[in-house]
């Protein structure tokens, strides 16, 4: 029973790292930067924070690392005790998923890596823009009164935004995303820190 847990919790989390994942390039090895952030402004991050996923009537939380630079990226999540779960590699030539347990799968990009686990291509590719609060053409947008998106929808998916400051250009403190009918993630980040 604990290892069929442990398989489906792993499979869970990849859903939410999935999620995190986006584009291609190589992570910089000088320290991050602590100031204040822009959603405009920002492009390569690290977030800290904490999550928790609904998929198939089943719930699930932890905690997560992103670091994103340049569209290469790095997800580490773990257990709400912190314990390691799983790590996500995805760079411009490929991406690869190991859990705790030593098993990795592996595909030529993110959406491919998706599938082959979930059974289904997530939209990985906006996720960096998702968690930013950064709006492309294709997505139909609700704002508040400063212009900072509430809501959006992309196809089949709806994210909803709060913020834990006032200023126009502040970053997301807390995500929404749902795909309806598939699964519900919510997001709370603790902390961004912009690397240089």
């Amino acid at each position: 029973m604990r290892s069929f847990f442990l398989r489906a919790l792993s499979r869970l989390v990849f859903v939410v790292s999935a999620l995190l994942l986006a584009g291609c390039a190589a992570l910089p090895t000088s320290a991050p930067e602590s100031v204040a952030l822009s959603r405009h402004a920002l492009d390569d991050f690290v977030i800290e924070g904490r999550f928790s996923l609904r998929q198939n009537e089943q719930n699930h939380s932890g905690r997560l690392r992103w670091k994103h630079a340049g569209g290469s990226d790095e997800v580490l999540l773990a257990s709400p005790f912190g314990q390691g779960v799983a790590e996500i590699v995805a760079d411009a030539r490929s991406a690869s998923l190991t859990t705790s347990d030593g098993k990795t799968y592996s595909a030529v990009d993110a959406e491919s890596l998706t599938e082959q686990v979930l059974g289904y291509r997530l939209p990985l590719s906006l996720l960096a823009d998702w968690v930013r609060g950064r709006l492309v053409p294709e997505h139909v947008a609700e704002r508040d009164a400063s212009g900072r998106p509430l809501a959006l929808r992309h196809e089949d998916w709806r994210v909803a935004y709060e913020y834990d400051s006032d200023a126009p250009d502040a970053l997301p403190g807390r995500l929404f995303a749902e795909r309806v009918g598939v699964f519900e993630l919510r997001l709370r980040i603790d902390e961004w820190t912009r690397l240089p």
